[in-house]
């Protein structure tokens, strides 16, 4: 008797893990979720309740699984431009402190002049100039990734 009972208890759980839900919108607004679509309802969406995780699957409509995907693709999109910013910014930092090492003359950038003096070679002014555009470069890349944000 028992067994018979389980038996009849199992084949009525597969019987509703494999049907059909409804989710019916009704005119104020309301949600219904049911076996078969409420006839007052101005929208109707078939369901089949996802089993394939042990019952612990969530009803979700086509329409809802497509919003999900596209709000993770959101985040991952924010995520992406929020690395984009950091990997800029560490780049516009890297530029800065080069130019501020850069700032005293190298070996051979130095000439002397008559009187004993000395004076800063083209080299030294190409140098100064090749490290002043990285750091524009690095702020306008700062600036496209914030913007692109």
């Amino acid at each position: 008797m028992m067994r018979a009972m389980l038996a009849c208890c199992m084949l009525v759980a597969m019987s509703a893990a494999a049907q059909t839900l409804y989710k019916s919108t009704l005119p104020d607004g309301r949600v219904v979720y049911g076996d078969k679509p409420d006839p007052a309802a101005v929208k109707v969406d078939p369901i089949t309740p996802d089993t394939s995780k042990g019952g612990l699957g969530g009803v979700a409509t086509p329409g809802e699984s497509q919003t999900l995907r596209q709000m993770q693709g959101a985040r991952e999109s924010r995520e992406g431009a929020t690395t984009r910013i950091q990997a800029a910014q560490k780049a516009l930092e890297d530029a800065e402190a080069a130019r501020m090492a850069g700032k005293e003359p190298l070996s051979g950038e130095r000439i002397g002049i008559a009187g004993g003096g000395s004076r800063l070679t083209d080299s030294y002014d190409a140098r100064q100039r090749q490290l002043e555009q990285a750091v524009e470069k690095a702020r306008r890349d700062l600036d496209a990734a914030r913007s692109a944000r």
